[in-house]
């Protein structure tokens, strides 16, 4: 995917416009995106830091048109003129989170939270959306039906832009206070017994703003700005459908603002949705983007997505998060060299930026890698110690020093900070698992998964505290989630067969641990899993399988008293020892083979094969594994063997 000159302009000034915008409407992370994607583009050389030869400033240096304004009608402009000076005092009020003081410039007549109220005022909860012709203020004393929180009438006079910076920074000072009130990390007012009360009145202002005007489908006098408000808090009262559908508007209005594609990103459970909803985006490189993120929040480690990142790259080379989505493609494909690479170019690229070094954190400890995550720590702790991203790698490195105390602490800061990082969830419930405190750790992955559901590790996390607690049928059920979530992970059916050996549902224990081989290996099958006319492991040879889920299929087998697929797979444990092919080295002499040869020993003496049997005791012997059965299982076999010859 190549850009001409010409488009190459276009998009430069539209992401200049877009900066501007969500500055202007406080969206400073989205700002912070478009920022960066617009200094992204390959020829760039305007911030070549080596480029001095000419100082210059010619008066035709930057010929490239103004941005394109958000579309305007004659009215919008007037009131946004008209309103010029006050938005400037919200806007500044905004900025030193003054969010109360930053609505009440536009609707200075709400009552304050926490004012003292006369015995004669009306209840905020009584005050109606619509004015009473036969009173003198524009408010309505009669009751209003109970199911519609309602706030103050909008002014009539009020343009769309001086209403979002209104609505937005009541949505703020709900979530600051959603924030006071919920007080310590998984205390008893944490989690969604805390809501934003804030957010059920912002939806019935936008309600009934947007049934003034057409409703959902007409966009004529949309600016695509209050349409992401109402997608957004929509989310937080937990309508997703119609969220998506607003956030669909947005995006189709103003392409340009990329808080609305994260919004809709976080609404997106799995790659059908996703399907279902690239057919309503709009033509644009945005879409694009939302694409590369979206499969990758899905562990969609395909060639296609590759291919799209690879194009999109080719147009901003210098982009820091499209680098950083390749890093995460490679790590959710296991392909942990490529991503250590990636992500080391990343911070040799951009040493201050911390987005996503999380989740480099976690491949270290992964890889164990102890010098490199203590420089990792370092770094993050000299560039910003008060960021979640810091805590939750200072984190992930007392771990791996086995200090799960000072682990927990530096999670719980990082949660202080934001609440909403997942990350930090889900890492706390690891540690809380290695401190046996299986209550919190539960918890912590119950909010993990409250904050990302599409969060593998978090669902699997809680089938672990379930299983701890020994309810397997809800341990199951958690650990289907997580392998449905990624179900190219070997270890996710692995532990969804577990749980089903454990209620005893043999039959699809055994399935789900054969699914785990074909996940796990590289066996090629014909056939679909599961199917009744061939084994897909039927012909499978040595060093290719995990020999740990095949001794626990020859284990289930056992129970079912099926001795000859028991004795094939205890059998196919063993051949894991050695290469596939001659030659070649297998995984060796291990516990778990071991074991399956004691097993096959006591088989073949039961069966009277007694020299397969005194061959296999003697190799027993020779491991240094289950050496005492073994010579029990040998002098039996010679005492038979002479029995046998006496008579």
């Amino acid at each position: 995917m190549a850009l001409s000159s010409g488009q190459q302009i276009e998009l430069e000034a539209q992401l200049e416009r877009a900066v501007v915008e969500c500055n202007e409407r406080c969206l400073y992370f989205a700002a912070k995106w478009s920022a960066e994607l617009l200094n992204s583009f390959a020829d760039s050389s305007q911030n070549d830091p080596d480029d001095t030869e000419d100082t210059d400033i010619d008066e035709d240096v930057d010929d490239r048109p103004l941005p394109r304004q958000t579309k305007h009608s004659g009215r919008e402009s007037r009131l946004e003129a008209k309103e010029r000076p006050r938005y400037l005092l919200a806007k500044s009020l905004f900025d030193c989170r003054e969010y109360d003081r930053c609505a009440a410039v536009f609707l200075p007549h709400q009552i304050p939270h926490g004012t003292p109220i006369r015995e004669d005022a009306v209840p905020p909860t009584r005050l109606s959306l619509t004015p009473n012709p036969k009173s003198k203020s524009n408010l309505s004393l009669g009751p209003s039906p109970i199911s519609k929180p309602v706030v103050l009438a909008i002014p009539k006079n009020l343009s769309e832009k001086a209403l979002f910076l209104t609505l937005y920074a009541r949505y703020m000072s709900g979530e600051k206070r959603k924030l006071e009130d919920s007080e310590t990390i998984l205390g008893p007012a944490d989690g969604p017994v805390t809501a934003n009360m804030e957010a059920a009145g912002i939806a019935s202002v936008l309600e009934e703003y947007f049934n003034a005007r057409g409703g959902l489908q007409d966009t004529s006098k949309s600016q695509g700005w209050l349409d992401y408000l109402y997608g957004l808090v929509l989310m937080k009262n937990k309508s997703e459908n119609l969220a998506k559908q607003w956030l669909l508007r947005s995006v189709n209005v103003n392409p340009h603002n990329w808080a609305a594609w994260q919004e809709l990103a976080a609404a997106i459970g799995s790659i059908e949705e996703l399907q279902q909803i690239n057919e309503h985006l709009p033509r644009d490189i945005m879409a694009f983007m939302f694409n590369i993120f979206c499969n990758q929040e899905l562990f969609q480690s395909t060639p296609e997505v590759y291919n799209t990142l690879t194009q999109i790259q080719a147009i901003f080379p210098r982009s820091a998060f499209l680098q950083q989505q390749k890093a995460l493609l490679h790590y959710h494909s296991r392909d942990h060299e490529q991503a250590t690479q990636l992500f080391d170019g990343l911070i040799l690229d951009h040493p201050h930026r911390l987005e996503g070094l999380e989740i480099y954190s976690n491949l270290l400890y992964v890889q164990g890698s102890r010098p490199k995550l203590a420089t990792l720590a370092t770094m993050a702790s000299n560039t910003d110690k008060f960021k979640p991203e810091t805590n939750c790698i200072l984190g992930n490195y007392y771990s791996l020093i086995s200090e799960h105390e000072k682990a927990v602490l530096h999670f719980r800061r990082a949660l202080t900070l934001d609440r909403n990082f997942q990350a930090a969830w889900t890492l706390m419930g690891h540690e809380y698992i290695e401190l046996k405190n299986t209550q919190a750790a539960i918890e912590s992955y119950r909010r993990a998964v409250d904050t990302n559901r599409k969060d593998y590790r978090a669902w699997y996390g809680l089938g672990q505290g379930y299983e701890m607690l020994e309810c397997y049928s809800y341990s199951l059920f958690y650990y289907q989630r997580a392998a449905a979530l990624c179900p190219g992970d070997p270890k996710m059916w692995a532990a969804v067969a577990n749980a089903y050996s454990k209620c005893d549902k043999l039959p699809q224990a055994i399935q789900a641990y054969k699914r785990a081989l074909v996940v796990g290996s590289q066996v090629e099958t014909g056939s679909s899993f599961g199917s009744r006319n061939s084994d897909p492991l039927a012909q499978a040879v040595g060093g290719a399988l995990d020999p740990q889920i095949l001794y626990d299929i020859a284990l289930l087998y056992e129970r079912e008293e099926r001795w000859d697929e028991a004795a094939a797979y205890m059998e196919l444990t063993l051949a894991q020892e050695e290469g596939p092919e001659e030659g070649d080295v297998g995984l060796g002499v291990m516990q778990i083979t071991s074991r399956a040869r004691l097993w096959l020993a006591r088989w073949c003496h039961r069966q009277g094969d007694l020299e397969r049997a005194m061959e296999l005791a003697n190799e027993l012997c020779q491991d240094g594994v289950e050496v005492e059965e073994a010579k029990g299982l040998v002098r039996d076999i010679r005492g038979q063997i002479a029995f046998a010859e006496e008579k």
